[in-house]
């Protein structure tokens, strides 16, 4: 004699609730980048990657530990032969990209940026499954305000401007992809040049900065 319906949905329901809720699936994601995106001079829970995980997981998101695709000094093309190397790289619920300051650094062209990041946001894109809304480019930061650049006999208002110039590419290409654009250019100029917002080196973010950049990106969902 089989069961009444009513008898069968309490039963599934009583061995749900003995079971205990189903765990959410921790969302995947992939940060790719440079020594901005590796946290160059701090630990790795101080990484702004690390930080937005543990800022999402307070809010209820479930993230999986971020995977990290960044080397310090990476220009575009570098990022993308070190992408090619961690082939096959699977799907991702989140990616991020974080990459030109470099390629502003060694003087890099401005025309070959805009090609060689494009490409880039697009396989990000994919990665996703085509899901241009799952990625976040954040912008590069204006280490012309630095002690290390004041040191160094660089032109900052040269590095400023150089700097807002691949910003505006990136800027442009992010919201043509319909992905996410994050400025923590305005954050690096107002607070890079103190003291607690930087590592030894007086030139990368210490946690404190990206933490910043974390209160920003949380803004963006």
């Amino acid at each position: 004699m089989r069961p009444w319906p009513s008898l069968v949905l309490a039963m599934s329901l009583a061995v749900s609730l003995a079971a205990g809720p189903l765990a959410a699936k921790p969302l995947r994601y992939l940060a790719l980048g440079d020594s901005y995106t590796i946290g160059e001079g701090v630990p790795e829970y101080s990484r702004w990657p690390e930080q937005w995980c543990k800022a999402l997981r307070r809010q209820g998101v479930e993230m999986a530990m971020p995977k990290i695709i960044a080397r310090t000094g990476w220009t575009t093309d570098e990022l993308a032969a070190a992408m090619e190397a961690a082939e096959p790289l699977g799907h991702w619920d989140r990616v991020s990209l974080s990459i030109g300051v470099n390629n502003q650094y060694r003087g890099g062209d401005l025309g070959n940026y805009r090609v060689e990041f494009t490409a880039l946001l697009q396989r990000a894109i994919a990665l996703t499954g085509g899901h241009a809304d799952r990625v976040w480019i954040l912008s590069i930061p204006d280490w012309g305000v630095t002690p290390f650049a004041r040191s160094s006999g660089r032109n900052r208002a040269q590095i400023g401007h150089e700097i807002d110039r691949f910003n505006a590419i990136n800027h442009e290409v992010a919201l043509a992809h319909g992905a996410h654009w994050i400025d923590i250019t305005h954050i690096s100029r107002q607070h890079g040049a103190e003291e607690q917002m930087l590592v030894a080196d007086g030139l990368h973010p210490s946690g404190a900065m990206y933490a910043l950049w974390v209160e920003r990106l949380m803004g963006s969902h």
